[in-house]
């Protein structure tokens, strides 16, 4: 979720940054999964990813002289590095920059130890105590550059964010004192910590499901050929996946089906391109389907059965405009990819496969179910659900083969994006620490004399998610405004849900979703503004539109006022 750029033909990732290192870490694990079935004669477990050069070169027959099996599989190992290092391949070439290059090492992390605590002597110091709200804006703008050009820094932007963090508290904290700051910390990690466990919660179900390929059971009804069929049935599909799954697996889901059902790569961007648009439109509308809908649930601002009602008639609008934009672009048939070898599939897994899905899918439905029945917060249902699937599969899978331990919850734990989660912890107690210095209310104030109109406000703020983070700029919204004045399910906040999903679509760099694409199937950035980000434009007004018209008309009233109503 971080911003990047397409020059030339280099890729400089943003939004969700290294969001797709979880497909990479996906392809080696079952890479590796494979390689060990093959050793022991099993039948390798089929998967709907991109097979990787490493898969095809240990697809053998196995081998019975242990010497040559043990060449075999050094040789596969190494090939499961997904990203070649030039500075090893230098080094091998030129033995001599070894040294340099440890010495360069030595330097770069004696810069950083030293950095940290002159930073926080800095901030105690008598002098910036006077200036704390210039010094937390200063702080904040530059950890989020950092965390905007992460890829040209070579930073992570999880590690940026945790310092920044913890840089902007020990600021609050000079301004102040530890007695005043203390319990305002400890409140706003209470409500920061709500949202990162149920972030965990769904994570490990979804990674439950996909790795018992559950995702088999939407994706095997799809058999048209058409071009424009397969373009609508692609959109639609996606759209409501996503409505339940958060879009990032989504998109993985349906681009991994394209590459069966479209040959043409070229072809096969345009229909990923869709699957951008539906999966942030899909995730927009409900309260588990997208984070920064999560997030504004979670806090009070919207309400799980209001929101879905409410939004549904927008973000399928939003879907419905930017497919007929496209549709006219294409005619005729598809050609489908030549079928691979089909994997031989153990005994008993597609019945696995259905009590996983549906389960999971029971356990990401019910969340809100849950929180209205109990008055609990949302991640104690997203929690119970996760523990229920996990009892479930730790039955079936019972057998002590490898193939049953891949599938269990302990393992999808460990596949999990758990930077993107310690990410979300470091903006959320960044915005945090703003909010308490009183920032961003004064923020809002300002907006409200260049925008006086608070219509402008989310579309704003939607149009600034394509090519910003919708994680802080969500968070800011939530603290700009009081929420004695703007009530749960008012206007403002279910606009700013619906925008920020969907103005992501407009760049392919402005969603989780996007950044996917751009490493599956080598989206650049240009293409994607020239092909899609139209159509995800004229979708994005077209929801608005219809958003707020359908809240200047009291539909009720005007349902009540016919005869006989």
């Amino acid at each position: 979720m971080a911003i990047g750029f397409v020059l030339g033909g280099g890729v400089v990732r943003a939004r969700g940054g290294r969001g797709c290192d979880r497909i990479v870490r996906k392809r080696n694990a079952f890479a590796k999964w494979r390689m060990e079935s093959h050793s022991e004669d099993r039948a390798p477990p089929s998967t709907d990813l991109e097979r990787t050069p490493a898969v095809d070169a240990v697809k053998l027959e196995p081998v019975v002289d242990p010497a040559i099996e043990e060449l075999s599989n050094v040789a596969a190992h190494s090939s499961l590095s997904t990203v070649a290092d030039p500075d090893m391949t230098a080094n091998e070439e030129h033995p001599h920059n070894t040294g340099q290059n440890a010495f360069n090492d030595l330097l770069y992390c004696l810069a950083v130890f030293a950095l940290v605590p002159i930073t926080y002597g800095l901030l105690l110091s008598d002098q910036l105590e006077t200036n704390g709200q210039i010094v937390s804006i200063a702080i904040f703008l530059l950890g989020y550059g950092a965390i905007v050009f992460e890829d040209i820094l070579k930073l992570n932007k999880s590690a940026v964010s945790l310092i920044m963090a913890s840089f902007m508290w020990t600021m609050v904290t000079a301004s102040s004192t530890v007695e005043k700051t203390l319990p305002a910390l400890t409140e706003k990690l209470g409500d920061v910590s709500e949202i990162l466990f149920f972030l965990l919660g769904a994570m490990t179900i979804v990674e439950i499901v996909d790795s018992h390929e559950g995702f088999k059971i939407v994706t095997n009804f799809i058999r048209t050929t058409s071009r424009r069929q397969l373009l609508w049935i692609i959109g639609f599909v996606t759209f409501f996946m996503s409505s339940v799954l958060d879009n990032l697996t989504s998109t993985i889901v349906m681009v991994s089906l394209l590459r069966k059902l479209v040959d043409d790569p070229e072809e096969r961007k345009l229909y990923g391109g869709v699957v951008v648009i539906a999966a942030n439109a899909g995730g927009a509308w409900t309260p588990i389907g997208d984070v920064t809908t999560t997030m504004l649930w979670i806090n009070g601002n919207i309400s799980g059965l209001t929101t879905m009602t409410d939004l549904f008639l927008p973000s399928m609008v939003s879907l419905l405009v930017s497919l007929a934009v496209v549709t006219p672009t294409l005619s005729g048939d598809v050609k489908r990819s030549e079928p691979s070898e089909p994997a031989v599939e153990e005994v008993g897994m597609e019945n696995k496969r259905q009590i996983v899905f549906w389960g999971g899918l029971g356990a990401l439905v019910g969340v809100p179910i849950f929180k209205a029945a109990t008055g609990l917060p949302p991640f104690m249902g997203m929690v119970c659900g996760l523990g229920t699937l996990w009892v479930i599969t730790d039955y079936i899978n019972r057998g002590d083969d490898q193939n049953s331990d891949f599938r269990r919850a302990e393992s999808a734990l460990q596949r999990i994006d758990t930077s993107s989660v310690l990410f979300f912890l470091g903006i959320l107690l960044s915005v945090g620490a703003l909010e308490h210095q009183g920032l961003l209310r004064a923020l809002a104030v300002k907006l409200d004399t260049v925008l006086p109109n608070l219509d402008l406000v989310a579309i704003a703020i939607g149009l600034f998610s394509a090519i910003i983070d919708n994680v802080p700029l969500v968070a800011a919204s939530m603290g700009m405004y009081d929420p004695t004045q703007f009530p749960v399910d008012s206007k403002l906040w279910q606009l700013i849900a619906y925008c920020a999903g969907t103005g992501g679509s407009i760049f392919v760099i402005g969603s989780a979703a996007g950044v996917a694409l751009m490493g599956m199937e080598k989206t650049d950035f240009f293409w994607y503004l020239k092909k899609i980000s139209l159509p995800a434009l004229a979708g994005f007004f077209a929801g608005a539109g219809v958003y707020l018209a359908t809240q200047a008309v009291n539909i009720p009233q005007l349902v009540a006022g016919f005869p006989g109503a």
